[in-house]
Order: structure tokens, then C-alpha cells, then sequence
């Protein structure tokens, strides 16, 4: 099924897009990636969303990317005997270990390494930030602070310390069980929360072992400040601004959002933009002009997919969130300016063969009447490179593997197509003609840029470029062999 955009959206689902219907209306609408999210629903109820996709998948015979994203370590308060009680601006109040129930004047934190980290004059920030302490005196069981910012507080609300790196490890014990089973089941990326250094991500990728692309989320100001590294272990980046916006001012999100993107296309890997993207349409069947805003911004800058969480998980217009995020990408890539702003913000990349093959590929496509550049791509590297280009022509990225044809489709522009296993280079030209034919990019008259490594099976050995005419005949006179 090609899209007649580039950007890809991810669609969370939920209790609102659980049954076959409404997970097949959401990929005909425009939804290219699933997200199975592991904060809600056990096992049995994400074993059944998978195999609904897979049969989806089956039906429309179009890969479908699946995201499985893993909780990560939740810090809360815990209870209190009153179920809430009201913090007032400049009052004393202390976390503490004690199992006792909360008060007005303290609550249980049951987080030891949290004491371990903090310092006085740190701040900890409850319920989405909506609650700010100061730490004023810490120990290893206790931390007194000053409330900066009242509000109310109530049982087992969200802490987060964004002034310390927090010994935490990225994986609790229940996304070590979650992993394994996603893993197991089939998904194509691992989302990791709460990553704050590249050891996260490199003990998620130990453990996935091979069997599905990881996906660090950037939500810590750690991760932030170690960005680069993270990246260089990363598959992929998701621009989480929900908790990214409580731990930081929010004013820092929008640069950060335009930083980190740029720093994803120029290492040619996937990122995604989410959080409250099309947050009113939760409730209702309309966005906000702020929100479409929002969301053009992101597509502007070259973002690889954008995302939706519980408007399609929860929300009471899933089909109608996707395609207004449709409908917007279509909008804004059909605006001159946009392919301006793509164009300059490319960053020249040429340290290796494959790079000048792709760079290469795209100017012949730009400059000629080339209709589509095909890459054929057994580990998806070459797909993930030309999708780095951002030609103004589309991508078909052909392998014989659905699992990598399954994890392009995160990837800007990347028109998946599985084809039978090729081993000479003529028949990769004419898998390639036969797949423009198929989604309606050419004619027997047109040409294509056909991409490949030689010898075939041998990732990231792309090394061979050829112009090749979309008549089969022409193909075989030309190349008989």
C-alpha cells in the first residue's frame, strides 16, 4: 500500500482500536507503524493486538511495522491515609521510607536510590511537574523539602529528579519479562524509556539479541546531555516530549525537538516526534490550529514519523486522528517550501562508497526524469541511507526479508517492497521495474535509479548504481546476460 506522502505515522493502540476492523480502518487511513504500549494491558490482550496486525499485514498484503514500548522504571509516591492531601507554597513537607500512610506533612518514597543520588537543592518534581520540591536536607532513608510549587498531592503520583542521574537501570524487572516476550511474539522495534546513558541502551540490545531494532526515547535531561553517544548505539530516536517537558523548562523542548531530528537525518536513522500531538482529539473530532501546527512543524523539519498516543489508543476519534495527521503530511509536502527547507537543512555526508552511491542516486534522480529510486537492501542500511537524501522522488526499498522491510517502515519516504531472493545484479533491475510498475510510479517510458551492494547478501556492501529503463525488453537487450 504506498502512501502519498513521506513522513510515516505511528498509531498507539488501545482499548478504542482493539478489534480487527478498527486496527485494519487505522492502516488504510494512514497508520504505518503500531505502537503496543506496555504501561497497559497484560500479555494475553498484547498477544492479541500482534497477531490482529499480522493478519492485517496478511490481508492487505502491506508490511506493518510493530512497536513495542517498554515502561521503564516508575518512580511514585506512595499512599496516603486521606487519599490526597494539599501542599501549600512554602511549607515544609518530607519522603521518607517509611511504610506509615502519607499525611500533609510527609510520604513514603519507595525508591532508596533516589536518596542515594539526591543532594540539597535538587528538585523533585511530583504529578507531571504540577508539584515542585526543593530539597533542603537528605539523607539515606529521607529528604526534607521545601514546597516551591503547591498543589494537590494523592496516592502513587509520578516523581520525577531531573538534576541527577539516578542510579536506575532502564529495565525494571517487569521490562525484562516484557521484552523477552515481545521479542519471542515478533515485534520490529523495542522503544526504551527513560534512557539516560548508552549503557541502557546497550544492555536492552544484549538482551533483544538480534530480534528486533531498539529505539531509544528521550525524555531525561541526561539523556539530552549525552545524546550523541546514545545515538551512536541507537536504531532509532523517539522525541518524547511529555516527560522531556516536565523535566526541562518548557521552552527548551522546541530547540531540543529541531536539534535532536537533525542530528537523526544526518546519522540516517529513524526518529519520531511524539507526545500531544492531536491531544484534543481525544474528545473531539476536530484539532486545535495550534495542534496541526504542531504537527506540520515536525514534518517540516524532516522528522521520519510522527505520533499518536491516546487518541488512537483511547481517544473517541482514532480514525479521524490519523487522518488529519494524513491529511496535514500530504498538505505540507506538497508545499514548495517544504522541499526548501528539507534541501538546506541536508547535511553532506560522504565517507564511504555506499554514501557517494546514494548522494549520487538522488542528484541523477533530481536532475533528470528519473520517476523512483529503488535500493534493494537485505540488512535495510542502503534503504536507511537514501531515506537520508530526502530525494524529491520516492523510495521503493526491496528485500527479501520482511523483517527488514517491516522495520523500514518507520523510515522517511521508504516504499516496502518483499521480493523473491535475487542474486545477479540484472535481476535486481528488473524486480526493481516491476515493483514502480506495480505502485503506479511509471511507465514503459520512464527510467529508474536502481541501487544495490555486489556480491548480493552482503549487508552494507552497497557499491552499484545503474539508470535503468522501466521496459523489461529493453532491459534484456541491453544486458542479455
Amino acid at each position: 500500500m504506498r502512501r502519498h506522502r513521506n513522513v510515516k505515522i505511528v498509531a498507539t493502540l488501545g482499548p478504542a482500536s482493539n478489534d480487527y476492523e478498527m486496527i485494519r480502518a487505522l492502516h488504510e487511513a494512514g497508520a504505518d507503524v503500531f505502537r503496543l504500549n506496555m504501561s497497559h494491558g497484560d500479555h494475553s490482550e498484547i498477544k492479541a493486538r500482534h497477531a490482529i496486525i499480522r493478519q492485517v499485514e496478511k490481508d492487505l498484503d502491506s508490511p506493518i511495522s510493530i512497536l513495542a514500548d517498554l515502561q521503564g522504571p516508575k518512580l511514585r509516591v506512595g499512599v496516603f491515609a486521606n487519599g490526597e492531601e494539599e501542599l501549600v507554597e512554602g511549607a515544609s513537607f518530607r519522603l521518607d521510607l517509611d511504610d506509615a500512610d502519607g499525611d500533609v506533612n510527609r510520604v513514603k518514597l519507595p525508591h532508596k536510590e533516589i536518596f542515594d543520588a539526591l543532594e540539597p537543592g535538587a528538585h523533585l518534581l511530583v504529578n507531571d511537574g504540577k508539584i515542585k520540591l526543593k530539597v533542603k536536607d537528605c539523607g539515606a532513608d529521607f529528604a526534607d523539602c521545601e514546597v516551591i510549587v503547591g498543589g494537590t498531592i494523592s496516592n502513587r503520583k509520578g516523581v520525577n529528579v531531573p538534576d541527577v542521574t539516578l542510579p536506575v537501570a532502564a529495565l525494571s524487572p517487569k521490562d525484562r519479562k516484557d521484552l523477552e516476550f515481545v521479542c519471542d511474539l515478533g515485534v520490529d522495534w523495542l522503544a526504551l524509556s527513560f534512557v539516560q546513558r548508552p549503557a541502557d541502551v546497550e544492555e536492552a540490545r544484549k538482551l533483544a539479541n538480534g530480534r528486533a531494532a531498539i529505539l531509544s526515547k528521550i525524555e531525561k535531561p541526561n539523556a539530552v546531555k549525552s545524546f550523541d553517544e546514545i545515538l551512536d548505539v541507537s536504531d532509532g530516536i523517539m522525541v518524547a516530549r511529555g516527560d522531556l517537558g516536565v523535566e526541562l523548562p518548557v521552552q527548551n523542548v522546541p530547540p531540543i525537538q529541531k536539534q535532536l531530528v537533525r542530528k537523526c537525518r544526518a546519522a540516517a536513522k529513524p526518529v519520531i516526534v511524539a507526545t500531544q500531538m492531536l491531544e484534543s482529539m481525544i474528545d473531539s473530532p476536530m484539532p486545535t490550529r495550534a495542534e496541526v501546527s504542531d504537527v506540520a512543524t515536525a514534518i517540516y523539519e524532516g522528522a521520519d514519523a510522527i505520533m499518536l498516543s491516546a487518541e488512537s489508543a483511547a481517544g473517541s476519534y482514532p480514525i479521524e486522528a490519523v487522518t488529519t495527521m494524513n491529511n496535514v503530511a500530504w498538505e505540507v509536502e506538497s508545499d514548495p517550501t517544504y522541499t526548501d527547507i528539507i534541501e538546506a537543512s541536508r547535511k553532506a555526508e560522504g565517507k564511504t562508497v555506499a554514501d557517494g552511491i546514494v548522494s549520487a542516486a538522488r542528484e541523477i534522480a533530481e536532475t533528470t526524469d528519473v520517476k523512483a529510486i529503488c535500493c534493494f537492501s537485505q540488512s535495510g542500511t542502503t534503504a536507511l541511507l537514501v531515506s537520508r537524501e530526502r530525494p524529491r522522488v520516492p523510495i521503493i526499498a526491496l528485500t527479501n526479508y520482511i523483517e527488514t522491510a517491516r522495520r523500514l517502515c518507520l523510515s522517511w519516504g521508504t516504499n516496502c517492497v518483499v521480493t523473491g531472493e535475487v542474486n545477479r545484479f540484472k535481476d535486481a533491475v528488473i524486480a526493481a521495474v516491476r515493483a514502480a510498475h506495480a505502485q503506479g510510479l511509471v511507465t514503459e517510458k520512464d527510467m529508474v535509479v536502481v541501487t544495490a551492494g555486489v556480491p548480493f547478501n552482503t549487508p552494507g556492501s552497497t557499491n552499484i548504481l545503474r539508470v535503468a529503463p522501466c521496459a523489461e525488453r529493453l532491459i534484456y537487450a541491453h544486458d542479455p546476460e
